[in-house]
């Protein structure tokens, strides 16, 4: 396979296939990639994969944990994940991978080998959390991850090891130090990255590093000319647009408008790239998908409407020879190019479960709020009058991104919510033997999976590199 390596101007690199575990994304010259996120049906900060292990682990006496559902990791994505995802055209993957799959906070910088049995090369879940949200599984809204520098320090010795073990390799495209983050002063992350690039560099030169913007991917304003100093690197962006969730006040028509809207969103993303001619990778967009068990006839028309985001999306990289990698590859209906079928012994398990918690709004990630709204709106209106009343005040990092509307879904249903419903999904496993266990596990394979050709085609429709 030929070296991948990044020119001195933007897209200018060598054409190399990836595999990575998040959603499809394309490199310049020959990046289609989607990436592979192991998700089981919560998706906000209480739920964390943190806080559901120890939920294993109390209610489910540790069964769950060793020998049930976890074990989905090794159904997730296997040889026949790799053949579909081969077929649609794309040729890179991205892993977004938790450090406790590598160490123990009651044991740390003690390397766990177990971790390198799948891949991984996105730093998504870091100590102490680098962002804000629930994906970082800190199980909290704050980013404590640049409070404390030992946090840093153990990310830092973690790409260490992780360079060490994967510096020869040459399928591996590079690494992602650390998924959105979001530091409020702007300057921390410039300086971890200084310190990762150089960690990284001194055992290997050879592979590229992604960078993300500050902010969810979204902010390079205060990297200066950093890019100077770190070597054969590209910079990520996140250009999700908000005509792909259910918060969108209007229906996705594709009108001129609209697209102009989506154009200037992705175009302040990259601003810092383009003026200094660097590498740009689109390292996660994509929108969410309605289905009939819970939006009814909405469903097909609502789905449609993405589609055409997500066309006119690709349609503008395209243009712009812009590598991407959407979000996701696989999951239990929401989002994934091939999602776990209803019919499998998870998703009977889970139905009323998850029927629960989507009509209380529970996830983080593109709830809609439709039912809860009325219960919350008036928590929100006092806020607004009693406590900030002068919007200026309302703007808490990471403002714009949260407002407060946003804020205190965060910390009411995201967190407060979901912390008391862990119980019940553990619940679920109690009494289950190692074979009903393994069976829920084995819902993840593909031959489980439903594909979601209305996507996919959309994404095979954009995979040739001409």
């Amino acid at each position: 396979m030929p070296e991948f390596e990044i020119k001195e101007h933007r897209h200018k690199h060598r054409r190399k296939q990836e595999i990575q575990t998040q959603s499809p994304t394309r490199l310049k010259e020959g990046k289609l990639c989607a990436a592979v996120k192991s998700q089981i049906g919560f998706g906000f900060h209480r739920g964390t994969e943190l806080r559901i292990r120890q939920a294993e682990s109390s209610e489910a006496k540790a069964k769950a944990n060793a020998q049930g559902i976890t074990k989905f990791l090794e159904y997730f994505f296997q040889d026949d994940d790799v053949k579909f995802f081969k077929s649609l055209g794309l040729n890179c993957i991205r892993i977004p991978f938790n450090y406790r799959h590598f160490e123990d906070d009651m044991n740390p910088r003690v390397l766990k080998t177990d971790g390198f049995k799948h891949l991984d090369c996105d730093l998504h879940a870091a100590p102490g959390g680098q962002n804000t949200d629930w994906h970082c599984d800190s199980g909290s809204h704050v980013a404590n991850f640049w409070l404390h520098k030992d946090f840093q320090d153990r990310a830092v010795w973690l790409w260490e090891e992780l360079a060490k073990h994967y510096k020869d390799n040459t399928w591996i495209a590079g690494y992602n130090p650390l998924n959105e983050p979001t530091d409020a002063s702007h300057t921390r992350v410039v300086d971890f990255y200084n310190r990762v690039h150089t960690a990284i560099r001194t055992i290997d030169q050879k592979h590229v590093i992604f960078w993300d913007g500050n902010t969810f991917a979204s902010d390079f304003s205060h990297f200066g000319d950093m890019h100077k100093r770190w070597t054969n690197s590209a910079y990520s962006i996140h250009d999700y647009t908000e005509f792909g969730f259910p918060s969108s006040k209007e229906t996705y028509s594709s009108t001129d408008e609209q697209r102009k809207r989506i154009r200037k969103s992705y175009e302040k993303k990259k601003a810092w790239m383009d003026e200094r001619g660097l590498c740009v990778w689109n390292g996660e967009f994509g929108p969410v998908y309605t289905r009939k068990e819970y939006d009814g006839d909405k469903t097909d028309e609502i789905n449609k409407s993405r589609y055409k985001v997500l066309k006119d999306q690709l349609d503008m990289y395209k243009q712009d020879s812009l590598s991407w990698s959407i979000w996701l590859y696989k999951d239990i209906g929401f989002q994934g190019m091939v999602y776990v079928s209803r019919s499998t012994p998870y998703m009977e398990l889970f139905n009323n479960f998850l029927a629960k918690k989507q009509c209380l709004a529970i996830d983080a990630w593109g709830a809609d709020k439709t039912y809860i709204q009325p219960t919350f709106q008036p928590i929100i209106d006092l806020l607004m009058k009693e406590v900030v009343p002068d919007e200026i005040d309302q703007r808490l990092y990471p403002w714009p991104v949260w407002k407060l509307p946003a804020r205190v879904g965060r910390l009411g249903r995201n967190l407060l919510f979901s912390e008391y419903m862990i119980k019940e999904w553990a619940e679920h496993f109690r009494g289950k033997g190692k074979d009903e266990l393994d069976l829920l596990a084995q819902s993840f394979k593909f031959d489980c999976c439903v594909h979601r050709d209305g996507l996919n085609k959309v994404l095979t429709d954009h995979a040739s590199l001409e």
